[in-house]
């Protein structure tokens, strides 16, 4: 699924790691296995991450980082990038290798899903270059081997997550996809370990996403209050956002920091991005859409 206005040689292959944003996030209950049972509203934006590849016959698998967030992360066998190419390679049983350049243009540990979506960019990327047919069930268990939101990142599409992350199921919302969104980090990296720690164990009840209506009235993100304990900033990003006009809903997404906003047209979200901008310049601010799949 290369970005289709990205232009790389031929045999340079490119892949969008699309950000992405839990619209909804219910926590049900922790499991006996130490995961949390999630029921969340997954939509991506049409922007993220950007990986390139080409093959190196020789075997090896070589990672450069750059961009603006490229100093938070180090490019050694524990990046997810490398993680899935390893995983990847080793299920094939190849000897074909790659070298890749992640442009790292996500803020990490926010919240969207940065290495996750890598993570899934990645196999997407592997899998058209060495030029190998992988069943989809085969894929995805690779995927939730390497995080509970890679799954769903491998498709990138609006889909209900449920379970640790590997329950999704494709679910359209009329008016969503297309739909300009704001995202807004106020450059702190948050734990989600720690937030999901916070989690008070109470049970607000099931996911409803029939309508924007019903995402925007019964709709929530459990992991707001442990995140805003944690970093305050982000009650000031999203009181921020609700003073925005035109605006359909402001959330956090995830665990946090980063947060969104949904706008009824492009011309609130710009003046929303640019009041934002000449009041807290050091904030990170995307302005993007809802992805189509």
């Amino acid at each position: 699924m290369p970005h289709p206005d990205l232009e790389a040689p031929a045999d340079l292959l490119v892949e969008t790691a699309y950000a992405k944003v839990n619209v909804a996030l219910h926590v049900r209950r922790r499991r006996d296995d130490g995961y949390h049972a999630l029921e969340s509203l997954f939509v991506f934006a049409d922007h993220g991450d950007r990986l390139e590849g080409e093959a190196d016959d020789e075997g090896a698998i070589d990672l450069v980082i750059d961009g603006p967030f490229a100093t938070a992360l180090d490019a050694g066998p524990r990046n997810l990038v490398m993680r899935a190419a390893k995983a990847l390679q080793d299920y094939l049983g190849t000897e074909r290798g790659a070298r890749l350049r992640l442009t790292k243009m996500l803020p990490v540990a926010s919240g969207i899903g940065g290495g996750s979506a890598d993570a899934a960019a990645t196999l997407r990327l592997l899998v058209r270059l060495w030029d190998v047919r992988v069943e989809p069930a085969e894929l995805a268990a690779l995927a939730l081997d390497l995080g509970s939101d890679v799954p769903a990142c491998v498709a990138s599409v609006t889909q209900i997550v449920s379970g640790r992350g590997e329950e999704l199921a494709r679910h359209g919302v009329a008016g969503l996809e297309g739909r300009p969104m704001l995202m807004v980090n106020p450059g702190v990296a948050v734990s989600t370990a720690a937030v999901f720690a916070g989690w008070d164990r109470q049970d607000r009840g099931p996911l409803s996403a029939d309508s924007i209506e019903r995402l925007v009235t019964q709709g929530r993100n459990d992991l707001e209050e442990p995140a805003i304990a944690l970093a305050p900033a982000i009650a000031d990003v999203l009181a921020m956002l609700n003073g925005q006009a035109g605006l359909t809903l402001a959330r956090m997404s995830g665990s946090g920091a980063t947060c969104f906003a949904l706008f009824d047209d492009d011309v609130a979200m710009g003046r929303a991005a640019a009041a934002i901008g000449a009041d807290r310049p050091e904030w990170w601010t995307m302005e993007t859409r809802i992805r189509s799949a």
